[in-house]
């Protein structure tokens, strides 16, 4: 468990070494004299980095005279919440990956005209950054099982499942894939099921919700002093919104 808590085969790193790389020729083009014209006031991309580091979340860079760049207002985010992550999980090769890399929004102009990482030239060297991590990775359970894992981008702020390529593996080597969809059903099932499987044209032939008692009761109206109070009353009026 520790090897893949602990760097794992480096999947993560080089996700943070793509959206990064981006981040710099950003602002490599802000100090050129023949740039994109954009606005530093007006750039959406920001760096990451796999730590939690409050500090980095809103930072001022560029400081520190003209051989340091242009100063101006960013930020760290965390390197799962990175919108590569979410490509490397709906890329279905390596060339509909360079693709969607081309395809990122950067920031806005000073006449509002939008910038692409392709407008950036960016799209090939942030692709062959990910050339071992597009790969599924193949592990064994603690049961001696085979699992594949694979990609890790947030439900909330993106899809919150694996990769197409690994849950495409995982059906051309078994009979049946059991996979998770991240957060709440109203956040991972209903994007695995409408964004995912209808991108990669899959049919699940089955559904676990997870759902318990507490839960149910606290969604039937029970206070959080309450929720460790039997009540079937709760629990019958919060499955109407597990029914959903």
């Amino acid at each position: 468990m520790e090897d893949i808590n602990l760097h794992f085969t480096g999947d993560f790193n080089a996700v943070e070494k793509a959206n990064n790389l981006l981040a710099a020729l950003i602002d490599n083009n802000l100090q050129k004299v023949e740039n994109l014209n954009l606005d530093p006031r007006a750039i959406f991309w920001k760096r990451v980095i796999d730590m939690n580091d409050r500090a980095l979340r809103q930072i001022t860079i560029g400081l520190g005279g003209t051989a340091n760049g242009i100063p101006r207002e960013d930020g760290f985010n965390i390197t799962p919440a990175s919108e590569i992550m979410a490509i490397l999980c709906m890329a279905t090769g390596f060339e509909d990956l360079k693709e969607r890399m081309g395809n990122i929004f950067v920031g806005f102009t000073f006449d509002k005209k939008p910038v692409f990482a392709r407008d950036l030239k960016a799209e090939n060297a942030m692709a062959i950054l990910l050339k071992d991590a597009i790969k599924p990775n193949l592990v064994q359970t603690l049961e001696k099982n085979p699992a594949i894992i694979h990609g890790g981008p947030f439900a909330n702020i993106a899809q919150g499942t694996n990769t197409i390529l690994a849950t495409k593996m995982g059906l051309s080597l078994s009979e049946y894939v059991v996979t998770e969809a991240g957060f709440g059903a109203d956040l991972g099932a209903e994007k695995f099921l409408n964004i995912k499987c209808a991108a990669a044209n899959l049919s699940p032939s089955a559904v676990v919700l997870v759902a318990t008692i507490r839960a149910l009761r606290h969604h039937g109206g029970a206070l959080p002093d309450e929720l460790n109070t039997p009540s079937l009353e709760k629990v019958q009026k919060g499955i109407a919104n597990l029914d959903k």
